[in-house]
């Protein structure tokens, strides 16, 4: 299983692609975080902005679609998009994933 990160501009957009992505079964479980300050570097300059985070739970099988499935509706020309591998995850848990997203 992994954890994959992105993050979106308002609490709208988050919703909106978590939606998406539960629907279209590559994904189990998407939680939006509150707002937060991202500061970061961006054309050469050094951003502030408010964003969300979302927590997208899913499969490693299913990380390639995933990341093209957010690239291709998210708001940002290069959103986040980082996976960290779950090294211990409950067995009734990881069951629910994998029926959630069809496996």
């Amino acid at each position: 299983m992994l954890v994959v990160f992105t993050t979106v501009g308002s609490a709208g957009e988050g919703e909106s692609l978590a939606r998406s992505i539960v629907e279209a079964k590559l994904a189990a479980c998407v939680q939006i975080l509150p707002q937060m300050t991202s500061v970061f570097s961006w054309e050469g300059q050094i951003q502030t902005d408010p964003e969300h985070l979302l927590l997208i739970k899913t499969l490693e099988e299913k990380f390639d679609d995933l990341s093209a499935f957010i690239k291709e509706r998210h708001s940002y020309d290069v959103p986040e998009i980082v996976a960290i591998p779950a090294e211990k995850v409950s067995e009734d848990y990881l069951k629910w994933v994998l029926t959630s997203i069809g496996n």
